[in-house]
């Protein structure tokens, strides 16, 4: 074997450990749930309440549920989750009880998180922050004019 090529196997094998332990960092900078999301959040304005509750993660599982009451009537719920599949965090939503909707975490950080479904009518993006006592939350997608809608929603712990 001639040197030129010993020395390529020498790097190689030198720069493999190193890509091993990135690949594992960005994997684990990934894998967490948002424990930060657990807790009971509420948004009241002009009438209606919109509440979630997340509890805590356990078993690579965290489970929600929504709902929006305006005028004392219920106007929507939903059930929701955030489990591994594959080592990734996935959103699914089951808005009013019809079958879930899977949401892949796409980016996301110590206080904030990502979902996203290129393929679903509306929305194709839900992203959860956090900002100390408060939560924000934003769904967007196409609007039916072809144009980017957004809803932003801002929650706080609710008060029993």
């Amino acid at each position: 074997m001639n040197q030129p090529f010993r020395l390529w196997i020498f790097a190689i094998a030198l720069s493999c450990p190193a890509a091993a332990a990135r690949a594992a960092a960005a994997e684990a900078a990934i894998a967490p749930l948002p424990a930060w999301l657990a807790g009971d959040w509420c948004n009241r304005s002009q009438g209606s309440q919109a509440e979630e509750r997340w509890l805590a993660p356990a078993g690579e599982l965290m489970l929600g549920l929504g709902r929006t009451v305006a005028r004392g009537r219920k106007t929507e719920f939903e059930f929701l989750r955030i489990e591994l599949q594959d080592g990734i965090p996935t959103y699914i939503a089951q808005p009013q009880g019809r079958p879930g909707v899977a949401f892949t975490r796409t980016d996301g950080g110590a206080d904030w998180i990502r979902f996203e479904n290129p393929a679903h009518d509306f929305p194709q993006r839900i992203e959860y922050r956090r900002d100390g006592e408060r939560l924000h939350a934003e769904i967007s997608g196409p609007g039916a004019d072809g144009q980017t809608q957004t809803i932003t929603f801002a929650f706080s712990h609710c008060a029993r």
